[in-house]
């Protein structure tokens, strides 16, 4: 078999498979998946077990040892992360056998997106990859801008770009219109990519080759910030993404769980199917198929360079919508599936991985709340502290390294040090957002309805199109 040939999981077909040991009835019913009502009676029995759960911590006297020992289990999982070495990157695919490239698909779902479209289309048909080995679909989700108009000029100029335009009443959003193309395209391996994403020329022969293994069910490739000299806020976007790219490498070195970022990622076709697509019940599209590639037994790779770049938003405001958006669809994820997480499906190291990040992201600052009530009303320290601490800790250190990661040309000076640094502290502070969403955000779910709508960030198609260093 030559070098550059591909592997189809033949050893996961089909036992095992999350699709095969239920049918589509059990898809909808409690056992696996509820909908939006059953997640909110679950959110609300979630929340009144935090907030209950922290308040008896403080009236036991054995609390706070409680507290020093979940801290101390979670900082030896986090030691493990700091230590592990990343996984090495594949050498890129050579043209020394092209036509046993696989075919590629890559998927755009747009919706008034006249500032960006154009941009994205003219890169993703210019790629140093064999015209005929893939094809470009971009889905014209009802945009009432000029975006129509500029994808049919589009097709007529690129032979492998085809145009699929929805109607006013297709439902599912992004996730529906990524289901609706699927039927439609012809690749082993799926790319998605949002509209206002920029890609490197070469991002196909560094991608692919990370599906050589079996069991590889999805890459995802590192985010970055093209206007990240914007303002604080881009900013912090860009320490962000930094520190997300440090935790992915670490988390996939120590067989922990890889996550899918929506934007920039790519799952190979049989996974993807086996999985039954995207899910149209959920507002982050990434996450939960995440999940489910994980409980069938697929693994998610992680790629640092060449990143995705993408616009971040400008404001305090856009921040609020799109994290509160995105804290939602995550938390969202342990709610539906947490039988099968609980049952240890995806194996050891997998879930107790997937259970550390649940309690650092979303039950910690779920229960920052009634600590500090209960703290107030008893004139003593928050007993969560040394969670805190640990949960500050990790991020200052990992956003440090993955600075540096990703500005790995510039040589490390006391200049490029200090300007690190400082990126760094201004990151762990834009970094408390978090814990103000996650604490909205969980207790809005727990009372309100959710209407499922696709809520898209506006692109403006600014951007340098460079990582900045700059402070």
């Amino acid at each position: 078999m030559s070098q550059d040939s591909w592997n189809e999981n033949d050893e996961l077909d089909p036992i095992g498979s999350l699709l095969s040991e239920w049918s589509n009835d059990d898809f909808e019913n409690d056992f696996f998946f509820q909908g939006l009502e059953g997640r909110r009676r679950k959110a609300a029995v979630v929340l009144t077990m935090i907030w209950g759960g922290t308040i008896a911590l403080h009236l036991v006297s054995w609390g706070s040892w409680l507290i020093v020992g979940l801290t101390a289990l979670l900082g030896i999982q986090a030691v493990r992360i700091v230590l592990a070495r990343p996984l090495k990157t594949p050498k890129l695919l050579s043209d020394t056998d092209q036509e046993n490239f696989p075919f590629v698909s890559l998927l755009v779902a747009a919706k008034n997106e006249e500032a960006v479209i154009s941009h994205l289309v003219k890169m993703l048909c210019n790629l140093d990859y064999p015209k005929t080995r893939y094809e470009v679909w971009v889905i014209n989700d009802h945009s009432t801008d000029q975006t129509p108009i500029l994808l049919e000029q589009l097709a007529a100029e690129y032979d492998q770009l085809k145009v699929l335009h929805r109607g006013a009443d297709a439902g599912g959003g992004k996730s529906g219109a990524l289901n609706q193309v699927l039927p439609l395209t012809q690749g082993e391996i799926v790319g998605v990519f949002d509209a206002d994403a920029k890609v490197s020329k070469d991002l196909l022969r560094r991608v692919l080759p990370l599906f050589r293994q079996p069991k590889m069910g999805a890459v995802q490739m590192r985010k970055a910030i093209a206007n990240a000299s914007e303002n604080f806020w881009t900013r912090g976007q860009m320490a962000e993404m930094a520190f997300d790219s440090y935790i992915q490498q670490h988390r996939i070195a120590i067989g922990g769980i890889g996550e899918l970022r929506g934007n920039g990622q790519f799952v190979r076709r049989v996974a993807l199917e086996r999985c039954g697509g995207w899910n149209e019940q959920t507002i982050t599209d990434d996450l939960d198929l995440t999940i489910r590639l994980h409980l069938d037994k697929w693994d998610i790779g992680f790629l640092n360079f060449p990143p995705v770049e993408e616009e971040g938003v400008t404001s305090a405001l856009a921040l609020w919508h799109q994290r509160n958006r995105w804290g939602e669809g995550g938390y969202q994820r342990y709610l539906d599936y947490w039988r099968l997480i609980a049952s240890n499906r995806m194996g050891t190291s997998k879930t107790l991985d997937l259970f550390s990040f649940m309690i650092i992201q979303y039950l910690l600052p779920a229960a920052a709340i009634p600590d500090c009530l209960m703290a107030i009303a008893r004139n003593r320290p928050p007993i969560l502290t040394p969670l805190t601490g640990l949960t500050v800790t990790l991020p200052l250190l990992g956003m440090f390294i993955g600075l540096r990661r990703i500005h790995k040309d510039q040589p490390l000076t006391a200049s490029t040090f200090f300007v690190t640094l400082l990126q760094t502290l201004r990151g762990t502070f834009y970094m408390f957002h978090w814990m103000l969403v996650i604490a909205g955000m969980t207790a809005r779910i727990s009372v309100r309805p959710k209407r499922l709508k696709w809520v898209k960030t506006t692109h403006q198609g600014t951007g340098e199109g460079e990582e900045s260093f700059e402070f």
